[in-house]
């Protein structure tokens, strides 16, 4: 199977959402996360996250593979992966929510908050966090940030790095979504 064929299996699975002229839908929605202490400053990026959201049902849905976040330093990477979020284990990150708030497809941007389930490292917690959802030339553009705790998540930080890391992880999203065909 092609890597486009399972990326649309896992996202389709996700959603239960019928595809319409209200579905917008990206493979490249970019989710960015930052952890900033005394002593050092920890960036990654992943721009491979499927989304997919539905105007009319009011959902909104993400999907990642946690492998595809790439740090400026390749033992970070490593240790991220084997160590922390347990990739080969636990190899997706998903939300799966709701908006409020009402959003047409007329040009502009609206204020929304989400509410829904965010599953990392095999955890799922429910959130509620405000986002903007821009629409423009066809296009809807999703936008959020917020924060998370490692540990809310079982994600385990020993001892000798924990000064390394800090307590909050702060998250951002973006995803410019084209109508879902």
């Amino acid at each position: 199977m092609s890597m486009k064929t399972i990326c649309c299996i896992i996202l389709g699975s996700l959603l239960y959402l019928p595809l319409s002229a209200q579905t917008f839908m990206t493979r490249n929605g970019n989710i960015s996360f930052y952890s900033k202490t005394p002593l050092e400053d920890i960036k990654a990026e992943n721009k491979q996250a499927l989304a997919a959201i539905d105007l009319t049902k009011k959902t909104i849905a993400f999907t990642l593979l946690q492998k595809n976040f790439l740090f400026n330093k390749q033992l970070m990477q490593d240790h991220y992966n084997e160590n922390y979020v347990e990739s080969d284990k636990y190899p997706k990150a998903q939300f799966s929510g709701t908006f409020t708030g009402n959003v047409g497809t007329a040009p502009g941007t609206y204020k929304v908050q989400v509410e829904g389930n965010l599953t990392l490292h095999g955890v799922t917690k429910p959130v509620s966090i405000p986002a903007e959802l821009e629409v423009a030339d066809g296009k809807l553009t999703g936008k959020t940030a917020f924060a998370v705790k490692p540990s809310d998540f079982n994600i385990k930080i020993p001892s000798l790095v924990k000064d390394k890391i800090a307590e909050q992880i702060n998250i951002k999203v973006l995803a410019a979504c084209t109508p879902a065909k």
